[in-house]
């Protein structure tokens, strides 16, 4: 018992390590001063810390303003995918009807085909609906990335609700969407909250759209592989640290409902 739990430790602390470890290599680049980058042999830890780089890759590449792009794409991008995604798992999840799995299969028929096949279609596209270079242009297109795995997502969530609970709310008077509201969607709660941040993630990282679809209102990622094209490695590696930021700050503030989602519950 003791080695399976030894063993279990172990295996949790290489995955960790192996996640993690990229991460604290760009910090620390990140953090080092711009003289000692390029120091051969340059040490894994500088000798000092600074936030000199940072500070200029912020206030120099608009880092500031694409940052709130980023956030607003990636909250419209929830908002628009749970807003269509969960009527749709709930219906897949709740009602059986003529062409149910033929609809899933078509659902994921649709992350067959790369973004960048569909880029020109869709810069065309949002050029006649007047929504080129708009950060609700990037959203639908993100929305139309993460719609499918939502829609799934949402799917095995409500089926692994047992339908008595909401019958049961509605012998009490409650009506269907009462009985949802009420009953289920607090159930469902920490992995909607997970699927949240699966899709937060998704929009956060996407590049290719957002570069193709803007040229003033660009989110980070596109800002960042625009702007830093030419410039010097310690301006990259800021660029890759800060955004894991924001990231990191949502996966904190919703962490208790995705940990909850596995029983463990936070004091």
């Amino acid at each position: 018992m003791m080695i399976k739990k030894l063993a279990i430790y172990l295996a949790a602390f290489l995955i960790a390590t192996w996640f993690m470890t990229p991460f604290v290599l760009i910090t620390l680049a990140a953090l080092t001063p711009p003289r000692e980058f390029y120091r051969w042999p340059r040490p894994i830890i500088p000798s000092r810390f600074t936030l000199e780089t940072l500070h200029r890759f912020i206030f120099s590449y608009k880092v500031l303003e694409s940052t709130l792009n980023s956030i607003i794409v990636a909250l419209m991008t929830i908002g628009l995918s749970f807003a269509i995604g969960l009527p749709t798992g709930y219906a897949l999840a709740r009602f059986a009807f003529r062409g149910k799995d033929l609809l899933k299969l078509l659902i994921l028929t649709t992350r067959m085909f790369p973004i960048m096949v569909a880029a020109i279609p869709l810069a065309v596209l949002s050029i006649k609906l007047g929504i080129y270079d708009t950060l609700i242009g990037v959203a639908f297109v993100h929305t139309a990335m993460a719609l499918p795995f939502v829609i799934l997502i949402t799917s095995n969530i409500f089926a692994s609700i047992p339908k008595d609970f909401e019958e049961a709310a509605m012998t009490l008077g409650a009506s269907r969407a009462t009985a949802f509201l009420k009953v289920t969607m607090p159930l469902a709660l920490p992995a909607l909250t997970a699927s949240a941040i699966f899709t937060f993630v998704i929009s956060w990282n996407e590049v290719f759209a957002a570069a193709i679809l803007t040229t003033l209102n660009r989110t980070l990622p596109a800002q960042v592989l625009v702007s830093l094209d030419v410039s010097p490695m310690y301006f990259k590696f800021a660029g890759g640290f800060f955004m894991t930021i924001p990231a990191l700050i949502f996966i904190l503030i919703t962490r208790k409902y995705l940990l909850t989602m596995w029983g463990i519950q936070l004091r």
